[in-house]
């Protein structure tokens, strides 16, 4: 599983050598949970932009379209 993890106290927990089975399973899933809801946000915010926004950031309708209608859990 690859990780993810950006925010310091995130990856400081992971590193630690003493960390509980149960309560790196905990990290990860967090890790994994935030993730997800930060690639929905991208996503909702994405399906607001208008043509001349999209252009800005080098997408087509269709490109942003087929990008906001995958599902969160999907990179």
């Amino acid at each position: 599983m690859a990780r993810a993890m950006h925010h310091p106290a995130l990856m400081l927990l992971n590193d630690s050598p003493r960390l509980p089975l149960i309560a790196a399973l905990a990290v990860r899933f967090a890790a994994i949970v935030t993730r997800w809801e930060r690639q929905r946000r991208t996503r909702i915010n994405l399906s607001k932009l208008d043509d001349r926004l999209l252009k800005d950031v080098g997408l087509t309708q269709h490109e942003a379209r087929k990008e906001y209608t995958r599902p969160f859990w999907q990179g």
